[in-house]
Parts: structure tokens; sequence; C-alpha cells
């Protein structure tokens, strides 16, 4: 019987820590027992120097060299809530027919094992022209700070990011932030059967309907034009009185061609209404990319890889350095009832990528 390979083997144990992984909630901000999972597997296979920070695990590659440039391998072990539309138990990590079920088996299960094995099969390799580095984070879902951001400091300086997620295996070059705008329109209250008073909504209208038609200048090849999306309003309280407020929130996707800054000044000085608040919740989710050019970047379009501009966010946003984003499984089954992956694209995921990276180091 013929002996089964490094990679077969990996793919084989890394579906079975899948399992495991969805058997044990993890919701975020309660991910302590899937972090205590990664950590023991990470130390089952001799990893050295395994860390871990609050419900972030990372490991360093046998021979770093500090003198040599390190890659970061990134995803996420945190999950939404289970969908109450489930018709199976979210964390059962059932398989038929070559599905595996269960919550977080694609959004990230499959592209955390992806990198986790590929980190594997590279660890004991002597002379690689790279260090790397892989990390299985918190707290991505919900963009919190006890997820990747709090150990960024901890890590050795990173020349360029893989960031796990389900993509089909094909590669986000670039990636959009997120902006969110809490605004207040002013007016003045008046009694309504009285030609009194000045309207705030009528004045949010105003200002609502030119962030609905404005068009920012810059257009990203790979992300399109920034868009801004309003996606609450509030005002008024009693039928009979003119609103002197009017609040509204602003959902806005940033491209790499803006920084959240200069997307909030161009808003502040042409929004019709200057007396209306403008205030940005946070800065922290930028906009993410990688050149087109980047070494890799060729490599992979040689070797027959996909390349797409993202509209999500992912860990890339709070990231200092170029990243990419990829993984196998598919985004649109993310966040669904049911969600499954398939044996198929895990074994497969892990293939190209131990090979795309082979042929990197090679160069």
């Amino acid at each position: 019987m013929k002996e089964k390979s490094l990679a077969e083997k990996l793919t084989l144990e890394g579906i079975e820590l899948l399992k495991n992984l969805i058997k044990t909630p993890s919701v975020s901000r309660n991910e302590d027992k899937t972090a205590e999972l990664i950590f023991n597997y990470l130390k089952s296979h001799g990893v050295a120097q395994v860390n871990r920070h609050l419900n972030n695990v990372w490991a360093i590659s046998k021979n770093f060299d500090e003198n040599k440039p390190t890659i970061l391998f990134n995803s996420h072990h945190d999950t939404v809530l289970p969908a109450k539309t489930y018709t199976r138990d979210p964390f059962s990590p059932d398989v038929e027919n070559g599905v595996l079920y269960g919550l977080g088996s694609n959004d990230a299960g499959g592209a955390a094992i992806n990198l986790l094995s590929t980190f594997l099969y590279f660890y004991n390799q002597e002379q690689l022209p790279y260090n790397l580095i892989v990390a299985i984070t918190a707290e991505e879902e919900n963009s919190g700070d006890n997820g990747v951001q709090s150990i960024l400091g901890k890590l050795p300086e990173i020349e360029f990011a893989v960031v796990g997620e389900p993509t089909c295996m094909e590669i986000s070059v670039a990636e959009k932030g997120i902006l969110v705008l809490d605004c207040i329109a002013k007016g003045k209250t008046g009694h309504a059967a009285r030609n009194t008073g000045i309207n705030a909504i009528y004045k949010a209208l105003e200002d609502i309907n030119w962030l609905k038609n404005y068009k920012f200048e810059k257009t990203s090849p790979w992300l399109g034009d920034v868009k801004c999306t309003v996606t609450g309003i509030n005002a008024g309280t009693l039928h009979n009185v003119i609103p002197s407020e009017c609040s509204f929130m602003v959902d806005i996707r940033i491209t790499e061609k803006y920084t959240h800054q200069e997307v909030l000044d161009i808003i502040k000085a042409n929004i019709p209404n200057k007396d209306t608040e403008v205030k940005p919740r946070s800065f922290k989710l930028k906009s993410s990319h990688i050149d087109e050019n980047h070494p890799l970047i060729k490599l992979a379009k040689a070797k027959g890889f996909k390349l797409f501009g993202s509209p999500t966010t992912s860990d890339r946003a709070v990231m200092p350095y170029a990243s990419l984003k990829m993984g196998p499984g598919d985004s649109n089954r993310s966040h669904t009832a049911d969600e499954y992956i398939l044996l198929s694209e895990i074994s497969e995921g892990i293939e190209k990528t131990i090979n795309l990276f082979e042929d990197f180091f090679a160069k």
C-alpha cells in the first residue's frame, strides 16, 4: 500500500481538527475552547514556539531567522451565532456524500485548516527564503479589539500576510474598508399646523439625497467606486411637532484610493447642510490591497489563480502591511443555515496552496 504524502496526512488530520472545532461552540468573544484545541494541535505536531494571547493562537517556524522576511498566515476560529433556520445541529460535524456540515465549517474553518496545514508542511524545512508565522485568531466576526489586532504588536516584522477566508481559492488582491458615520441634521421645533419651525427631516433628506448621488472622483480598478448607503434614520416623537433633529446612519465602503480621513473631509466639505453633525465611529477597518506586480501575485496568475476585488471585509482591515485573501469554501455560504464545505475543497485547497508556496520559495 502506497504511503500517504505529508500533504495528504496533514489534510486528513486537519479535517479531524475541523470536526472538533465544529463540535466546540466558538461564537465571537467565547472562543477559549477552540483556542485550546488549536494550541494543542500545533503542539502535537512538534511545533516548539506556540503562543497564546487571550483566544488568539500563533506559531513561529522552526528555523526562524531574523535576517529573513516573514510571511503571516492568518485566519479565524470564531463564528457568528447559528441562524435560527438551521435544520441540522450546527455543532454536529456530519459528513454526507463528501460534504462536511456544521457552523464554521466554511467560514472560516476550511481556510484555517488550509493555512495550518501549509505552515506545518514547511515547518521543518531548512533554507527557506522566508520565515512563516501562522496565527488563528478570535473576534473576526465582530471586529473585536481582542482579535488579531491585539497580537500584531507581539509579532516580528511582517512583509505580507495571507488571510484565510472562503474565496473558492481565488485571490482577493484588494478589499474594501468600512467607515460608519452618525449624522444629525439640525432644525428648529415648531407646530405642524403653523408655518413655523425648520423641519430637520427635510434637511436630512437633502443630505441623504446628496450622499446617494455623489460620485467620488477616484475609481479603483479592483473595487470600483466608494459606496455610501444610508442604513438608518430617526426623528420625531409627536405628530404635531416639527422635529428639531433628525439622525441618520451611513455605511461607507472605501477603496484603496482613499483614506478614511479623506472620505470624511470630502463629505463634510460638500454635504448641503453645513450645520449637520457628521461623526465617524472609527477609522479602524481600512481598505487593503497587494500590488499586482508582487512576485507571489505574478506567480499565482501564471499558475491560473483568478484575482478579484472583495466587497467584504476581513482581518486584513487592521493589518498595516500588504495582504491577500484566499481559501477553500465559498463566501456565499457564510452565515447561512446548514453551513457546509466540501471535503474536496479542503484537500484541493491545501494542495494548491502548498504548490503555490513551493514554487514561490524556489524562485
